[in-house]
């Protein structure tokens, strides 16, 4: 800014006609360089801020950068406390500067003004607690807190004036509202007299906006213009006249109220007046005067705060005279002909407070994503990023539907635990796990304290026995992690197939094993046989006496496996929260335990997961908000054709897909609709994909795979959409973890689902009850009848699915024919085998599920049961009717009794399976089951040799 030093100086002389003038800016730079001189040659009486302004200062530049670089030295903040601290610092420093203005004014000027969060405008209660937050951070008696003159805002502005509080009302158009507010401040003013305050100390502008009025009403005059009519010369004569009319018009009641008896009373008392403050002065129409809206406005009891460019006009030629008390008939003719005219001035000031509320929490969103994308350069390769390549049409639909979340402050309601962006029943209750990584760290002390024991112990092993989200999570940290020096090897079963259970008995020294059973409800039917057995197992290796010091319970408060494990008297009991959903709780205690177990640097880990919660904060605007981002890209896929999320990840952390699954199937697939997940399916040249799929790229930076770097960079050149989700370091697997779940629950809204139920994996479990307490009543299964049987091979179906397939022939090649022959173009094959889960079977899958992916040019999954039946089964069952399952399940060679029950686990396995099998023709999906009753690798090699020969 020019600085003048003449004492004709006209930003001066205002003082000489009661009229105070502020500064409509702040920036860091300028209060060491600037402000002082303003304040000492141009009488400058106080400063006003906004998001806007804000943004302008730290979004571009390098200004703040120290501030950042202090800040991020202290620990990591999100945005949002961050544009806090900084902002905070500045209002405190221009406080401090115009407190001998306060003094020298007797309290009247020196004011630096705050606002409350945008985002507030419309809530009484939450604007009265940001007021109160802000003005106790700021602790200046020369502030002024910003609340907008809404109707919500009006009542929360009595509450904060009868608390003692400074008060800017901004976002005032009309003179009704003018009114409304000039209430609440003296009702205000008379509550905190009637409670022993003294109102001497208490200040209150009403920020009166008057450019924006011109720029709407001229822009009717003009359209009216363009017609022509008898009525052009009023429409002319009144053109940029209306907004000074009407605030002339407000001042007048201002006059009024000041000369009542009830103001005389709060004024004997010391109360000083609530000033007209004229705000959006700037001239926005160049046809206009640029000091337009400070000339016509000077009068007593007021300010002008202006933008530095009309400061600097009106310094440099402005004519200071008494403006608002001439020409009152007139102003009140100039509104009088524009009501005439139909130009409807109360329409206007009504649609200027929504958009100013709509255009003021842009800026924040603005501000607060500058501040994010800065935050995010800084952290660099500690912060997991996301960036995607998708064609055109998806991209303009992943933009819109960001711009939605954004307008809609969808990101602040996630946060509140706001169930109405999914369906509007009880997800709210669901969302414990958006604040668990701070409630792990919290309770940091106390797994390490565990972790010691462990070590202390001398386990060489622990298993893990658990299902679905008990499971998975910590599957991956096991696979990812590896063995860690000095702790025990970390196995996870997950299966009640006696092949595989024993298999893990053998790998595993039961005298030195942990064992943790893991189960949220208690109830679940896998982990509490599982830990029937190993019990026994373990009092047999180490005797009764010993085995409960083995074992180690997670499960949420008040379960029966609580019951269980102090009946039996575990080593450690330890609690997930019951506000979390299995899929969600890798980073709870679910996975926390394990991994404290398996020797895990917990506060490294929890630490950097920390980065991506404070990313995805509710500050964090959804363009800069990496979980809504990837969110949206997964979210509009499903809606929009693309529903299959094919996952392909760098070999280090190669299971992470395995985990994925589950979130996603469960969450989004139901009501016909969602996500089907695609793991492990090998990447091939773009000719094998339609249109159906998103592919989701889990990316080591410092350790990609050549071969899949390159085909994924052709499946980005053939328009195929790709997000890749790049991590520096397997350190930040928490942040992959709470990435994706944030990411999830963002796509379960845009579809329109639940995010957080699992309706049809509750059907399974419940067939499969039936089952197994039918066994227990009869000593065997419900008979059944194959519609085929082939050698060794038995095939079953529901009546439908039978009589369509028996049609094809009487052999298992004729019916495996016409059965993919049901495959075509957006659908997937899901190969669903409940065999024990060994190298040789899953590769014999993975070939298969290849051929059929080349052969039909279709998304293919490959799964062992029953453990998905707490992942992915739920997508298949009551997500989009797309798929074609091939269900294999065989008469198992060796068997391994249940301890305390009738049945043995080879019953449960058969009664999953039929159970499962029973939900999907109950759904009406294409199915059919393939029984061996024979030699499993003969009948897998049968099997195999008929679906090479169907394709």
């Amino acid at each position: 800014m020019d600085m003048q030093t003449e004492t004709s100086n006209p930003l001066k002389s205002l003082e000489q006609f009661g009229q105070s003038p502020w500064l409509d800016f702040i920036e860091r730079n300028f209060l060491t360089e600037g402000l002082q001189a303003l304040i000492e040659r141009d009488g400058l009486k106080g400063m006003t801020s906004n998001p806007s302004i804000f943004e302008k200062a730290m979004g571009h530049g390098t200004n703040y950068d120290a501030g950042f670089k202090e800040l991020a030295a202290k620990g990591d903040v999100d945005a949002q406390t961050i544009y806090e601290s900084l902002a905070i610092q500045d209002i405190q420093k221009a406080a401090d500067m115009l407190l001998p203005v306060y003094h020298a004014t007797n309290k009247v000027d020196g004011y630096v003004s705050l606002e409350v969060s945008p985002y507030l405008a419309l809530r009484t209660d939450d604007t009265i607690a940001e007021a109160r937050r802000l003005w106790k951070m700021v602790g200046r008696d020369n502030l002024m807190v910003k609340v907008p003159g809404t109707h919500q805002g009006t009542p929360a502005i009595r509450t904060l004036i009868g608390e003692g509080m400074n008060i800017n009302v901004t976002l005032l158009f009309s003179q009704q509202a003018y009114k409304d507010v000039a209430e609440a401040f003296i009702a205000g003013l008379e509550d905190f007299k009637a409670k022993g305050g003294d109102v001497s100390r208490v200040a209150s502008v009403a920020s009166f906006f008057v450019s924006r009025i011109d720029a709407q009403i001229d822009k009717q005059i003009d359209k009216n213009l363009e017609a022509g009519g008898t009525d052009v010369p009023d429409l002319k004569r009144i053109r940029g006249k209306v907004a000074i009319a009407n605030a002339k018009l407000a001042y007048q009641h201002f006059l009024s109220l000041i000369s009542s008896d009830r103001w005389k009373a709060l004024g004997g008392a010391g109360a000083m007046p609530q000033r007209l403050l004229w705000a959006s002065t700037g001239t926005k129409d160049k046809a206009y005067s640029d000091v337009l809206y400070v000339e016509g406005l000077i009068g007593r009891d007021t300010v002008n705060t202006m933008p530095p460019a009309t400061m600097d006009a009106f310094r440099d030629h402005g004519k200071p005279a008494e403006a608002l008390t001439v020409g009152v008939d007139d102003a009140k003719e100039v509104l009088a002909t524009a009501k005439r005219l139909g130009l409807n001035l109360d329409k206007v000031t009504s649609d200027l407070v929504d958009d100013g509320v709509k255009q003021f929490a842009k800026a924040a969103d603005d501000l607060l994503g500058a501040v994010a994308a800065k935050r995010n350069a800084m952290l660099g390769d500690t912060l997991v990023t996301v960036s995607s390549s998708l064609p055109k049409d998806m991209g303009e639909a992943v933009e819109k539907s960001l711009d939605s979340w954004r307008e809609a402050g969808k990101v602040r309601q996630l946060w509140a635990h706001d169930s109405s962006i999914w369906t509007g029943q009880d997800e709210g209750k669901w969302l414990a796990w958006l604040d668990i990584v701070n409630d792990r760290i919290a309770d940091l002390a106390q797994l390490q304290l565990f972790q010691d024991s462990v070590k202390e112990g001398g386990f060489t092993d622990v298993l893990l026995l658990g299902m679905g989200g008990s499971s998975l999570g910590p599957e991956v940290l096991a696979e990812t992690y590896g063995k860690r020096g000095g702790f025990p090897t970390l196995h996870v079963l997950d299966s009640t197939d006696p092949q595989q259970i024993a298999a893990f008995e053998k790998k595993v020294t039961l005298a030195t094993t942990l064992v943790i059973v893991s189960s949220k409800s208690g109830g679940t039917l896998e982990p509490n046989i599982l830990k029937a057995y190993f019990f026994d197992a373990m009092q047999k290796a180490v005797g009764a006496g010993k085995a409960a010091e083995h074992f180690v319970a997670v499960t949420d408060p008040g379960s029966h496996m609580q019951e269980v494990a102090e009946k039996d008297g575990f080593r450690n009991i330890f609690y997930g929260d019951p506000g979390i959903g299995g899929r969600y709780s890798v980073l709870s205690n679910f996975g926390m335990v394990p991994a404290a177990a398996m020797g895990l640097d917990l506060d490294q880990f929890l630490n950097s997961a920390a980065l991506m919660v404070r990313a995805c904060a509710a500050g964090t605007p959804p363009l800069q908000n990496p979980g809504v981002q990837l969110g949206a890209v997964i979210g509009i896929g499903a809606t929009t054709g693309r529903d299959k999320v094919t996952i392909t990840a760098s070999p280090g952390i190669a299971d992470v897909g395995a985990w994925l699954e589950q979130l996603l199937a469960e969450s989004t697939g139901k009501e016909g609709h969602g996500i089907v997940p695609v793991d492990n399916e090998p990447l091939a040249d773009a000719s094998h994909y339609g249109t159906d799929r998103v592919f989701a790229y889990l990316r080591m930076r410092d350790a990609p795979d050549a071969a899949q770097e390159k085909a994924v960079e052709a499946l980005k050149a053939a328009g195929q959409p790709v997000v890749t989700v790049e991590m520096a370091t397997t350190l930040q697997l928490g942040q992959m973890f709470f990435l994706w779940e944030f990411a999830t629950a963002v796509a379960g809204s845009i579809i329109g689902i639940d995010a957080f139920n699992q309706p049809d994996v509750e059907a399974s479990k419940i067939a499969t009850k039936k089952l197994t307490s039918a066994y227990n009543d009869s000593g065997k299964l419900p008979d059944e009848t194959p519609f085929l049987t082939d050698g060794a091979i038995q095939l079953f179906s529901d009546p439908k699915n039978a009589g369509e397939l028996a049609k094809a022939g009487n052999t298992l090649a004729a019916v495996m024919k016409a059965h993919l022959a049901r495959v075509g173009a957006g659908d997937y094959a899901a190969l669903l085998a409940y065999i024990q889960r060994t190298p040789e079977n899953i590769a014999l899958l993975q070939e298969l599920r290849t051929g059929i992916r080349d052969a039909k040019k279709v998304a293919t999954v490959a799964e062992f049961g029953p453990r998905f039946l707490h992942s992915t089964g739920q997508a298949y069952k009551g997500g989009p009717n797309s798929g074609v399952f091939t269900q294999v399940t065989a008469t198992d060679a060796a068997d391994l009794a249940v301890p305390g029950e009738r049945y043995t686990f080879s019953v449960v396995k058969a009664a999953q399976a039929r159970g499962d099998f029973d939900v999907l023709a109950e759904r009406g999906r294409r199915a059919l089951r393939v029984h061996i009753t024979g030699d499993l690798q003969a009948g897998l090699k049968t099997l195999a040799t008929a679906i090479r020969g169907a394709l």
